[in-house]
């Protein structure tokens, strides 16, 4: 399999080479801007309350295009260190380049988002104030790897991913295997589903059955994502070691009024009986987590994506925390959207 995956890498290299040379690709940035979320955050731990001003996001997004069939993406996280010697992409989530080699064809190169089902993985960090355990607890939710992806019709589409493992540092030689449906089954219905092989830094596989599910009407948004964990010497390979979440946001005017509430749970014989090592090393063999919140959003501006002001509240039953956030989040574009040039 790394073979051919090796032998996949270097083909794609050469064919989008070629593609750009043929069509005389000179690279160009079609929108540019920087995004930023600060906050004032409260909580209470055991009856003892503590606050402080926070700054937890400052990124550079850069879309562009190569030709017009060659596209790229960039965002770097500005307020993450940029450089471990061992991995200098530590600081961005996504550097890579995408391949529409026909129309329903495309193929992707360079550090991108695990491919892992759920609406709750798949949002812009920004945009969450709060994460279950599973994605707070992944080593890295971006990694290098190569794509390929197959629109078998309009707004439907398969795609397989060989990536570094997210239960790694990205540094080791453990992988992740990973197809997906994104499509939906109706205008009102979207869907990220996906099925992953994952290794972990022992080198041993577990795998991801996760079910994102997004529904749409007007003004009301409804998020349900399932996720069953499981290695393949469990006892239950069904319903011991998952995740529920599930999300709602009801859009009134300028406002999004939201709600959020998770389960997680492993079950404690999820691990091996002769050593004693868990089967899954992001929720832990024993685990029962269970954690729900509500906020408010308002925007200001006529565009949504420019200013964003926001309370949040959350609660968890591990932890027994109080969180309260109040927050802004604004985004200033440099270039905006532009036509893709011919």
């Amino acid at each position: 399999m790394k073979r051919l995956v090796t032998a996949f890498f270097t083909l794609l290299v050469i064919s989008v080479s070629a593609h750009c040379q043929e069509n005389g690709g000179d690279g160009f940035i079609d929108k540019l801007y920087i995004d930023t979320r600060a906050i004032y955050h409260q909580e209470t731990v055991s009856g003892v309350y503590s606050s402080t001003f926070r700054a937890d996001h400052l990124n550079l997004n850069v879309f562009g295009h190569i030709t017009d069939k060659v596209d790229f993406r960039i965002r770097q996280r500005l307020n993450k260190q940029v450089f471990d010697e061992n991995n200098i992409f530590n600081a961005t989530d996504f550097v890579y380049v995408n391949w529409q080699a026909t129309p329903k064809w495309r193929f992707l190169v360079g550090k991108n988002a695990v491919l892992i089902g759920g609406y709750e993985f798949d949002a812009v960090p920004i945009d969450v104030y709060y994460y279950s355990q599973f994605c707070s607890n992944l080593y890295q939710g971006f990694t290098l790897g190569v794509s390929a992806a197959y629109g078998f019709a309009p707004g439907q589409e398969i795609c397989f991913q060989v990536c570094n493992s997210p239960l790694s540092l990205g540094i080791e030689n453990v992988y992740s295997y990973n197809l997906g449906w994104i499509g939906g089954f109706t205008p009102h219905w979207r869907t990220i589903w996906t099925f992953n092989l994952v290794e972990d830094h022992d080198k041993n596989m577990i795998s991801y059955i996760a079910l994102g599910n997004h529904f749409q009407w007007d003004n009301l948004l409804w998020d349900v994502d399932l996720m069953n964990r499981a290695s393949f010497a469990q006892k239950r390979y069904f319903g011991t070691d998952y995740t529920i979440i599930t999300k709602v946001i009801w859009t009134v005017g300028k406002w999004n009024l939201c709600a959020k509430g998770g389960i997680e749970r492993n079950s404690a014989e999820n691990v091996d009986p002769v050593t004693g090592r868990e089967y899954d090393v992001i929720i832990k063999p024993g685990t029962g987590y269970l954690y729900a919140g509500a906020g408010v959003e308002f925007f200001p501006l006529k565009s949504r994506e420019n200013l964003r002001l926001h309370a949040a509240y959350y609660r968890d039953n591990s932890f027994h925390r109080n969180n309260f956030d109040l927050g802004i989040t604004w985004r200033v574009d440099i270039i905006k959207d532009r036509k893709v040039k011919k």
